[in-house]
């Protein structure tokens, strides 16, 4: 028997080179608030969520980011793509050229001033 959960991803974790300048990269595009942390045995910075039970969330770290961008992480944006995507150039990511249509909503690839290859997705359906 399979099991169908609530959500597909429970955690994402991306490495980058300065974890700083990466902070301010996920803050500025993603309009959020994230949360350095100590805690454990290597410094993160924390995405939150706003139910630490069932909600999905992960975190930066400092390390090797993927050769070629890696697997690809959506994130929801506050508003519009064209908004976020305003907000990675400033932030000195790239966005890859157009913006895709499916029944849930619009998005479209970029990557991180790292190289790691994220999504901004814009959710369109109730």
């Amino acid at each position: 028997m399979s099991v169908t959960p609530e959500h597909a991803v429970v955690w994402m974790e991306i490495p980058v080179a300065d974890l700083a300048r990466a902070q301010a990269f996920y803050e500025a595009v993603l309009d959020c608030e994230m949360v350095h942390n100590t805690d454990g045995p290597n410094p993160i910075v924390m995405f939150q969520t706003t139910d630490e039970m069932t909600g999905v969330a992960g975190h930066l770290y400092e390390g090797t980011p993927a050769k070629d961008a890696g697997p690809t992480i959506h994130f929801l944006v506050p508003d519009t793509v064209e908004a976020a995507s305003a907000r990675v150039w400033d932030a000195g990511g790239k966005v890859l050229p157009g913006v895709i249509d499916i029944p849930a909503g619009r998005f479209s690839y970029a990557t991180d001033p790292d190289g790691n290859s994220i999504s901004l997705f814009e959710l369109t359906a109730g």
